[in-house]
Order: C-alpha cells, then sequence, then structure tokens
C-alpha cells in the first residue's frame, strides 16, 4: 500500500496563494467555492507538483481569479456503501477485502459502514477508530447474497404434490406463483450516505465509496435529484464495481435499459459528475484491495482550488471547468454546484458559518 499521509487533527491545509490565510478562514464566506481536483497523465498516473498558475477555472464560461490552492492532504470523512443484493460469490469475494478496506484509511478519517439492496441500512456511525470498523466488517462477512439463478415459478420444488399440474386434494385450480420483484435501490443509498455526509464537518473532504456490481433498479430518489444533493453539499462517489458489471461485455450490453433488470450506467453519471474519477472495475480479490487504496489516496491528496465568484441574484446550478496548462493531462473535478443568493435576495440568516 502507498504511504497514507493526511493534514492531523487540528491543523488546516496550507493555502500557497495567500499563506497567512486558511481554508477555514475563508470559508466563511457563504459564496466561497471548493473545488477538489485530481490530475493524471496519460498512463493514470497522478500527477503532483503542479502550482496555481497551472490551473484555469471557469465559472459558466467565465475565468475565475483563484484565492485558494492547496496539494497538502485532507481528513477524509466517507460513506462506504456495500450492495449485498450481488450473488453470493460476489458478496463473498468482497467479504474477504475487508481487511484492505479498514487499512485504505489513516488514523485521522472517519467511516460509516451501510449496506443495500432492496433496502438501505446503516451498520455503524462515523468512527475513526479501526477496531471498531473491523468488528462491524467481521460481522458482515456473515452476510450471503443472491443464490443466483431464475425464480422457480412451477414444476415439483414450488409446493406440494400434484397431478397434471393441479395440487392433489385442491380446487382444482392450477396454482399461480410470482416472483419476488427484485431490486437495487443505488440511489436511495447514495442519497442517504449523502444526507448523513452534510451533517459532518465542512473541513473534512466528504466521500462516498460505492462497492457493487452496479445496478440501478426500483430506488425512490432519482438520479437527478440526489446529484443536486451531492454538488450542493461537494460530496464525491467513488466506485468499484465488482463481479458481472466489471465484465466489458457486459458493459456493452448494459448500455441498453432493461425495463425488468434497472441501469447499469449510474455509477459512472455520478463519478464523472462530482469529480470523483474513474469507475474501477475489479474481477479479483487482490485488485479489489489495491482499489482501495488508490480510492483513498485519491480523494485525499487532490489539488484544493478554491475562488470567491460575483454575487448571484438568485441561487441556481452553476456549471464548473478546470483546464491544466499542461497538454496530453487528464483532469477530474466536479461538473458544477449550486450558488447560494446574494445577501440581498437572500433572507435573514443567523450568525455563524453558513451551511
Amino acid at each position: 500500500m502507498p504511504r497514507i499521509e493526511t493534514v492531523p487533527a487540528g491543523s488546516t491545509p496550507r493555502n500557497q496563494i495567500n499563506p497567512q490565510e486558511t481554508l477555514y478562514t475563508i470559508g466563511v464566506s457563504a459564496r466561497f467555492v471548493q473545488v477538489p481536483v485530481t490530475v493524471k497523465d496519460p498512463d493514470g498516473r497522478r500527477v503532483e507538483g503542479l502550482l496555481p498558475k497551472d490551473f484555469t477555472v471557469l465559472e459558466n464560461g467565465k475565468k475565475q481569479t483563484l484565492t485558494y490552492f492547496s496539494s497538502d492532504p485532507f481528513e477524509l470523512s466517507v460513506a462506504v456503501l456495500l450492495d449485498i443484493g450481488m450473488p453470493d460469490v460476489a458478496v463473498q469475494k468482497m467479504n474477504q477485502s475487508y481487511g484492505a478496506l479498514v487499512g485504505a484509511f489513516s488514523p485521522y478519517d472517519e467511516v460509516a459502514l451501510y449496506t443495500y439492496s432492496s433496502t438501505v441500512s446503516q451498520v455503524t456511525d462515523y468512527t475513526g477508530r479501526p477496531e471498531r470498523l473491523t468488528a462491524a466488517l467481521n460481522q458482515m462477512k456473515l452476510v450471503r447474497g443472491d443464490s443466483g439463478g431464475p425464480p422457480v415459478l412451477s414444476g415439483p420444488f414450488t409446493g406440494g404434490p400434484s397431478v397434471n399440474g393441479i395440487p392433489v386434494g385442491g380446487g382444482g385450480a392450477a396454482p399461480v406463483n410470482t416472483p419476488e420483484r427484485e431490486s437495487h435501490v443505488l440511489n436511495d443509498a447514495i442519497l442517504r450516505a449523502a444526507q448523513d455526509l452534510s451533517k459532518r464537518e465542512r473541513t473534512r473532504r466528504k466521500v462516498i465509496i460505492v462497492i457493487s456490481d452496479g445496478r440501478e433498479f426500483g430506488s425512490q430518489a432519482g438520479y437527478r435529484d440526489v446529484l443536486k444533493i451531492l454538488e450542493t453539499r461537494g460530496i464525491q462517489v467513488k466506485a468499484v464495481v465488482v463481479d458481472s458489471g466489471a465484465l466489458p461485455v457486459f458493459k456493452q450490453v448494459e448500455k441498453f435499459h432493461i425495463k425488468t433488470q434497472g441501469y447499469a450506467d449510474i455509477l459512472p453519471k455520478y463519478t464523472s459528475a462530482t469529480g470523483g474519477g474513474q469507475v474501477l472495475t475489479e474481477l479479483t480479490r487482490n485488485s479489489m484491495e489495491e482499489a482501495y487504496a488508490q480510492i483513498t489516496s485519491e480523494a485525499r491528496n487532490q489539488y484544493t482550488l478554491g475562488y470567491v465568484p460575483p454575487a448571484a441574484a438568485t441561487s441556481g446550478r452553476r456549471e464548473i471547468e478546470v483546464l491544466v496548462d499542461r497538454p496530453k493531462l487528464k483532469i477530474f473535478a466536479k461538473d458544477a454546484y449550486y450558488a447560494i443568493p446574494s445577501a440581498r435576495a437572500a433572507p435573514p440568516q443567523p450568525t455563524g458559518s453558513p451551511e
């Protein structure tokens, strides 16, 4: 695993533009926009050593003046979403990788665990104690996934004895069996995690890590509504896609929505829009363990850009584009944020840091 570097608790990342100002004093401004950025070379390696002059930030196409820049690591608040609705072989492979998942976090990070399939459950509250996280994940190893195979709707395994499909001693009518509706409420799980992350300290970088086959089906929340929450709260989504979702053929097939199977292209949309980077598709236990370390390292060690845009008369979604003055580099940053109305347009607010 790469060496974990995190700013110690109680300290603040340096502002390399205005060294006398920290992120947290600037962040008192309701209009301050923070943009975490990951920059990679064509081979996928993280590019380090960039300076403020190398970056250009556009908001709705207009260049912004950077007032904050830091390449220091941040403390993380992380919600880990475990998909237990996958086939059991995939769930057991995920279970075997939990040791590496715990090891991917630093002593200054805080982590909460959630599971989802047809419903969403919070397994642990946010904790920075690895022993508590390990104990919870050890209990998770007892969870079994889907047994696989199509539902049995007829035949000798559906009920009692029958002759020519008619139950013996019955009323003469063949039984009608309806398969239980299968759900994979990925949108609802991300929404629940985002709502809880919104309550964590604003000084932490907030990340949702999804470990799943990528299917979404049956959520009450829609993608656009969940994305608005993520963009409003500055939360990144990162993902490790396993099992059938990691197969190239499956990914091509799932570009077409199958009504009874839901969607499999939601996770890449979330990660791209929130600056979480590319979805990591992993088939083996070792590759999953390496993915955990990569995800947390990238989230912790991003460049952090900040600026104060012109006052907005009304709130609304504003698009962001980050450019780097170097050729052939890949830039991962959030697509947009939701502006807060100017003081003249907004109702009076209580004193203190705005949320």
